[in-house]
């Protein structure tokens, strides 16, 4: 009897392999875009997703293509990237820019139970902890994100959450949280991705506040403007003196607005900004020599003089040039409008403050001449840090100590004090806030009725912080 081989297993050929994965691909991709159009909130992770399957095909079908042509070379390169290897797989959760925790539940009633069980790199550096076994209440202590990793593990639910986190720099976040079973079906996992939004809210919050408050402040001197113009077209037309008058109040009005604009503008971009610090190097010294030099007319024409001695002292810090000559002109110009004639405003550069004299807390009176220290941006207590103050006085009326807290509130005027003929915006303390805030430095006042006032910006000193960086 003749021998008959065995019928060999039909084996599905590389082509055909390719087009069901390519089918298969194409449909995972399809539903993954109906969802993202069905649920909006969802739409960037699910998008991700699409992008991420559309990729892993690419990879796939290109091995396969190598493998249908043949191509030796081509075949040991599509060996070597395998699309199904854990350690590509491990590569690209590691690369992801968003934070990502899956966290393990253990008991329902013990929220210290649970546990993450992996970290990407993202993840690590926002919260501090290891790849994996970190107490997940250690990292993230926001009790409705908790609240959310506990309703996908044991309710398998899944949640989008936005928070605010604490601390000087508050930061705006959104946490998806989606069950994730367990590949041996004995329970389930928490998947845990968090998104920075703090860009997208400070844009937003910008054009909500520009628009509010520069509503609100221009109203004054168009209305003027407009009744000025009305005037000019009626009776005032065949009187030249009325006319020039009137132009000439237009023109302070114009250019109030002008300065209102510009304020609002700069306010908004350091707002917008104010999380990412600064990398430069500045001399605050040479900073506040070019103050001086560029506000030597307006002090001339108020006969106020300024005295500044120290005009060879070096004082490197770190922080953006353009806003620290900003701090010091508005604290500056502040100096000169709230001064009267012959009197003086006083400069000081210190090039080596400690933390503990920057973070110094209220003291209410006990400073010389009965002056009320208020702190109004503390500094970042990082230990061994050092500080270069620049301090403005001068001998105007001084404030009482109830307005001292809201004088770095936005349009914040104190009650009964003038500043001259060219009125401020009520903006250039919140500027300088903001600007200190951003350079984690420190901003205090101290002032009395009748003391004047003095105010301290204190900014990180570039070689203490180089030398941290180097232990």
């Amino acid at each position: 009897m003749p021998f008959e081989a065995a019928p060999s297993p039909v084996i599905p050929s590389a082509a055909s392999r390719l087009w069901t994965a390519g089918a298969s691909a194409g449909v995972s991709i399809g539903v993954l875009l109906v969802l993202a159009v069905a649920q909006p909130g969802l739409a960037p992770w699910l998008l991700g997703a699409a992008v991420v399957v559309g990729v892993a095909t690419w990879m796939i079908n290109r091995g396969s293509a190598s493998r249908i042509h043949g191509g030796a070379g081509v075949a040991s390169t599509a060996q070597t990237i395998d699309a199904a290897d854990p350690r590509l797989l491990d590569s690209a959760f590691e690369a992801l820019a968003d934070p990502v925790l899956v966290v393990s539940g253990g008991e329902a009633d013990d929220i210290a139970g649970r546990r993450v069980v992996l970290a990407n790199a993202a993840a690590r550096d926002l919260f501090r902890i290891q790849r994996e076994g970190a107490l997940l209440v250690s990292a993230v202590r926001e009790p409705t994100v908790l609240e959310a990793v506990d309703e996908a593990l044991f309710g398998n639910v899944a949640r989008t959450t936005d928070y605010s986190g604490v601390g000087a720099q508050t930061r705006h976040w959104r946490a998806l949280t989606r069950p994730l079973p367990t590949p041996e079906g004995d329970g389930t996992l928490a998947l845990l991705v968090l998104r920075d939004e703090t860009d997208v809210r400070r844009m937003e919050l910008m054009r909500v506040d520009f628009l509010a408050n520069a509503s609100h402040e221009l109203k004054t001197p168009l209305a003027s403007l407009t009744g000025f113009i009305e005037t000019l077209k009626g009776h005032a037309r065949d009187d030249p003196k009325a006319r020039d008058r009137f132009l000439d109040i237009m023109a302070v009005q114009a250019d109030r607005m002008s300065r209102l604009v510009s304020d609002l503008l700069s306010l908004s971009r350091i707002e917008l900004n104010e999380h990412i610090p600064p990398a430069g190097r500045v001399d605050l010294s040479r900073a506040a020599i070019d103050v001086v030099d560029a506000v030597s007319v307006l002090s001339a024409e108020r006969g106020v003089a300024i005295r500044f001695d120290t005009r060879d002292l070096s004082a490197p810090v770190h922080g953006d040039r353009d806003e620290i000559v900003q701090v010091v002109q508005n604290l500056v110009d502040n100096a000169i409008k709230y001064s009267a004639a012959g009197d003086t405003v006083d400069i000081c550069i210190k090039p080596d403050v400690p933390l503990e004299e920057a973070s110094a807390p209220w003291s209410g009176g006990a400073r010389e001449g009965g002056m009320t220290r208020l702190p109004l941006v503390t500094p970042d207590r990082e230990p061994g840090l050092r500080y270069a103050a620049v301090t403005v006085r001068d001998h105007g009326p001084g404030m009482a100590r109830e307005n001292l807290p809201r004088l770095t509130e936005r349009f914040y005027r104190v009650e009964g004090q003038k500043s001259g003929e060219r009125s401020g915006t009520g903006l250039g303390l919140a500027i300088v806030k903001h600007i200190v805030n951003r350079h984690r430095g420190g901003l205090t006042v101290e002032s009395a009725p009748g003391q004047g006032s003095v105010f301290t910006a204190y900014f990180p000193v570039a070689q203490a912080r180089a030398a941290q960086a180097e232990l």
